[in-house]
């Protein structure tokens, strides 16, 4: 291990070296930039993107784009990037996280290689954890890069698609995590290019990348319809859980070791205390359900499952006919058992359940718990249960933020989660220097053997430092916690704020101030909050309060406190001068202030439990001690606590036992912190683990949706699909004959008016008379009668198109037609698909009972299903070309599809009006005529603010004015999609193991070719083989 450290520690050590050198020769470069106009300097932005046009690399304008970016940033923002913080924006460029301790200027960091990766014209996303920040750091940096004459733009929920796409043709653009997810589905659902609103994805920037990679890796984001109206169910299970009463698997456990420990001694004492526990145990056994604390499960027990069965009226509740039934009570049980309102979870004012972030304890407005556990929480609360969603479109951030060609990120806390950032994607943590020597002072932790003993000393601790001044500010875990605390610090008189999801709005005010002389201030996490606490208060703050509270609004603010090389009217200039007064008063207050809060001993951070993460606790840490700044951090740990509890705090408490410690006694001690680090350590692995068996399941799909979405985006681009829908024919051809005879007879067997019948039914279109005789099926071999059939149809299906062309006077492009019912096809069995998958994914778990590995059983099976759906695709879409007919056209009628422009359609509900559900255009009908379906948007797990409409078997098949086409003559659409399960699999090599042909094995002409080329045998291999 030691020899492991050396060697890593080497490496770090190698490119800190390679940054520091390369940070010095932009700051060489610092004269020539100082010396230059502003003119000059803008231009050079032009100057750079000429040197990239004549084929110098990004590397090689590097330190040029630094050092004029570093030049502009000192004129715009009085602001010029440290040494360290060009060597973060170096590392950034490189696609490596920069681990950057909070306070050491992240967000100025970002502006280096997002200037110098814009300049390729490509765009570069700036992605953070919340919409305030995102609009704070376009506003902010943004400045910068507009002094430079780069676009910038800022992508929030509520805009609308002509909004949206502004934005991201922008140079920079700057969103969150969730916006930027849901727009790259939305993308894929949308019916034409100019409706699209993402361009390519090219270079990424997270901030609070550990936030986002990590924390919320497994969290998809999912786009949904309405699905089935909400069961009552819900509501029946709910009253039925609140009959039954259960416990903790470890309490048992431990129940049982004292019983046997026990027995061993014979004194009256333990006899009575046996005595006890074995009452204790026996209650336990009457549990209807167990609770499991280190997976966060409850497994319903034998007792339960008996008073189900009575209760629902079932025979065994075990049977797979009730396993709906068992997975509500399953989720019922989770909702009333792991899930706690005000930690978890709060209910709002208008009755809607508002999930809490454990990480940063933020609101996560418009998520939903998926899989029925979000309805089950609302009926336990005894709000309106809402309807259950149907999935759309779903993707992971794992799996979203892997599209971009360059990935990079900063955060505080990276280095705890270097190996799950290495092995999933493939980014190294470089651990930047900070500017000043860290001074702040972090003790031992303070054990206590109660919760209320710990609670206690925490209050006494608070009294004692705020009686000299210094700031302190609290961390809780949770939002009930918060507001216990706050409770006691209001019985010792000791005035404070509070920053919990319940009172987020004032976040900015609260944490720019918590620096303050004597400020008090408890905070539920302190991830990803944006602000600096500035040692004596934030003078920009107080300044831009002010100006507020004497009547300037927010865009006359922006203008007092910008830089701009322009004349000013009177207005502004009144704005400008009133800013510039209240911020040099100010500056005088918290600078005389910081030097009394220095006096106290700085900022003071004191966590009242440890959290599950390690990172999470840093990042507190991380709040004092900033720019060399003095500080202390103290945590207060119980034995009581959940983290205690679930990895062995009776263990620990049996020393309190032994030393005969009373409650308020606090015991610290290195060995028992290193326990508790442990366990945290033991969580992260397991949590590692889960995600990466996570990505394992989520792999299959993405690489599917990759495939769909990129044949999909082919087809709006314009490609001809002409020549695709020609080669389904022989395929339908061929369903429907062996749906209609047996094919193991010879044709000469065949009844030729059954055959004639379905075929007229199905497959011939109007201008088809072609009429098969018994001569005909003598004469014919099975290829022979396929082929013959399949010639016809085409031609007549050719003649359609003429004749379609001829009656609207050239004004409707057939070929148009084509594309949208091949795009309504994708999209309808793609939706399908998801839903069969998720159902598969569900169940596949058992197959481990069956000694086979899961996730290569999902691979398979999912490999399987995606080759149905695109058999079905081609199908569906080419059935609906040859059978639909023209819808008769009104004189005076404008004809839709025709080459002049036409009035924007309707918008389905829960779309924005530029992306309507399908385009306007000439419609053909089949004979039998559906109603067109419209869904509200509803949220599902993560936010989704704009639901497609589902599709369904529809009345029209739209035809458009004719678009540019490609690939004439490429292969049907899923030809190419025919992958091996094996395909679906992470390769770290980047090699493609070869496939074996096993010319005994009989293949199907549907079939993979054994050749590997990923096309059909018939489309392949079949006729070599067959000379």
């Amino acid at each position: 291990m030691g020899l492991i450290s050396f060697i890593l520690g080497s490496d770090s050590r190698q490119s800190l070296k390679k940054l520091n050198k390369l940070a010095l020769k932009v700051e060489e470069l610092e004269p020539k930039y100082q010396a230059m106009s502003d003119e000059e300097l803008k231009a050079q932005t032009r100057v750079l993107k000429e040197r990239l046009a004549k084929g110098e690399t990004l590397d090689d304008i590097m330190f040029d784009a630094f050092a004029a970016l570093r030049e502009a940033s000192w004129r715009v923002l009085k602001m010029k990037h440290f040494h360290v913080q060009i060597m973060g924006g170096i590392c950034l460029h490189q696609g490596r996280i920069a681990e950057m301790r909070t306070g050491e200027g992240k967000t100025l960091v970002s502006t280096l290689p997002a200037y110098l990766n814009a300049l390729t014209g490509k765009g570069v996303h700036i992605v953070t954890v919340n919409d305030y920040l995102a609009r704070r750091d376009a506003e902010w940096m943004g400045k910068v890069h507009k002094f430079m004459g780069l676009t910038v733009g800022v992508v929030v929920p509520g805009m609308d698609d002509k909004q949206k796409k502004e934005a991201y043709a922008c140079d920079i653009v700057y969103g969150t995590n969730n916006e930027l997810g849901f727009d790259y589905l939305r993308d894929n659902l949308k019916t034409s290019i100019p409706a699209m609103v993402q361009r390519e994805l090219n270079f990424c920037i997270i901030d609070e990348v550990d936030s986002i990679l990590i924390d919320e890796a497994r969290t998809p984001l999912i786009i949904s319809g309405r699905g089935g109206e909400s069961s009552k169910l819900y509501e029946d299970v709910d009253k039925f859980v609140r009959t039954l009463h259960g416990g903790f698997d470890d309490d048992k456990k431990d129940a049982e070791k004292n019983v046997a420990k026990r027995k061993k001694n014979a004194s009256e004492e333990d006899k009575k205390a046996e005595e006890h526990l074995a009452e204790v145990l026996k209650e336990m056994e009457d549990w209807d359900y167990i609770i499991d604390r280190k997976e966060k499960s409850v497994t319903i027990t034998e007792k339960g499952g008996d008073k189900a069965e009575k209760f629902f009226g079932v025979a065994n509740i075990s049977d797979i006919e009730n396993a709906d039934l068992n997975h509500h009570i399953q989720q019922a049980l989770k909702a009333h058992e792991l899930f706690k309102r005000d930690e978890d979870y709060i209910v709002s004012n208008d009755g809607e359940i508002l999930i809490v972030d454990e990480f940063t304890g933020r609101l996560m407005h418009g998520r939903r718990y998926s899989d029925g556990l979000h309805q089950a929480i609302e009926a336990k609360e005894h709000v309106k249960v809402r309807n259950e969603n149907k999935t759309h479109a779903t993707v992971t951030f794992q799996n979203y933020f892997r599209l971009y060609n360059k990935l990079s990120g900063m955060t505080g806390t990276a280095k705890t989660e270097e190996a799950e950032f290495r092995t999933i994607y493939s980014l190294d943590v470089v651990e930047i220097p900070t500017n000043k020597p860290v001074q702040r002072k972090d003790y031992a932790d303070m054990i206590y053997s109660t919760v209320e003993g710990k609670k206690r000393a925490i209050v006494n601790e608070i009294v004692e430092r705020h009686a000299k001044g210094q700031p302190i500010l609290i961390g809780t875990v949770t939002v009930d916690k918060s507001e216990e605390i706050s409770r006691l610090l209001r019985r010792n008189g000791i005035k404070h704020n509070i920053l919990n999801a319940k009172n987020h709005e004032r976040e900015a005010e609260i944490v720019a101030q918590a620096g303050r002389y004597g400020a008090v201030t408890i905070a539920t996490n302190m991830a990803g909050r944006g602000t600096d606490i500035l040692l004596g208060g934030n003078p920009e703050y107080l300044a831009k309060k002010r100006m507020r509270e004497e009547g300037f609004d927010h865009d006359m603010i922006e203008v007092a406190i910008s830089y701009a090389d322009r004349q000013f009217s009177e207005e502004e200039q009144t704005a400008r001068d009133r800013y510039a007064e209240l911020y040099k008063m100010y500056k005088a207050e918290t600078d005389a202030e910081k030097v009394k809060v220095i006096e106290a001993g700085g900022l003071c951070i004191i966590g009242t439990e440890r959290h599950e993460s390690r990172r999470i606790d840093n990042q507190l840490r991380g709040r004092a001690g900033r720019q060399g700044d003095p500080g202390v951090s103290i945590f207060y740990i119980s034995l009581e606590d959940d983290l205690a509890k679930r990895f062995g705090g009776e263990r620990i408490k049996s020393i309190y036992n032994v030393f005969k410690l009373d409650e308020d006694q606090c015991l610290q001690s290195k060995m028992l912190s290193r326990s508790i680090e442990n366990a945290q350590k033991a969580i992260e692995g397991r949590n590692f683990g889960i995600r990466k068996r996570t990505l394992q399941y989520d792999e299959v799909m993405n690489e599917q949706r990759k495939t769909i979405y990129g044949e999909r985006l082919k087809v709006l681009k314009g490609e001809d699909v002409h020549e695709q829908m020609l080669k389904y024919i022989p395929d339908y051809v061929e369903k429907v004959v062996r749906e209609t005879v047996n094919t193991d007879a010879m044709p000469e067997k065949w009844d030729e008016n059954e055959l004639n019948e379905a075929l007229k039914v199905k497959v011939y279109p109007e201008e088809c008379t072609f009429e098969i005789t018994r001569e005909m099926l003598e004469r014919w071999d099975y290829e022979a009668a396929i082929k013959r059939i399949s010639k016809e149809v085409i031609k007549s299906y050719e003649q359609k198109i003429e004749n379609i062309s001829r009656e609207t006077h050239g004004q409707v492009d057939y070929h148009q037609v084509e594309r949208n019912e091949l795009l309504r096809s994708v999209d309808r069995n793609w939706i399908d698909h998801i839903d069969a998958m998720d159902q598969l994914r569900k169940g596949i778990g058992l197959r481990g009972y069956a000694q086979q590995d899961p996730v290569i059983a999902y691979k398979q099976e999912g490999y399987e299903m995606f080759s149905e759906m695109i058999e079905r695709v081609q199908t569906t879409t080419i059935s609906r070309l040859l059978k639909g007919k023209i819808i008769r056209i009104r004189p005076g009628m404008p004809i839709p599809g025709a080459r002049r422009p036409m009035p924007q359609a309707a918008p389905a509900a829960g779309l924005p009006a530029n992306s309507a559900a399908a385009p306007a255009a000439a419609e053909t009908a089949p004979e039998k005529a559906e109603a067109p379906a419209t869904a509200e948007s509803v949220p599902a797990e993560s936010t989704a603010q704009s639901a497609q409409a589902e599709p369904q078997p529809a009345p029209e098949m739209p035809a458009q004015p004719a678009m540019p086409s490609a690939n004439a003559g490429r292969a049907p659409f899923g030809s190419n999609l025919s992958m091996r399960p094996q395909e679906f699999a992470p390769n770290p090599t980047g090699k493609q193991a070869p496939l074996v042909r096993d010319k005994k094995k009989e293949v199907g002409r549907n079939d993979p070719c054994p050749c590997g080329s990923g096309k059909k045998y018939k489309d392949c291999c079949y006729w070599k083989d067959h000379k």
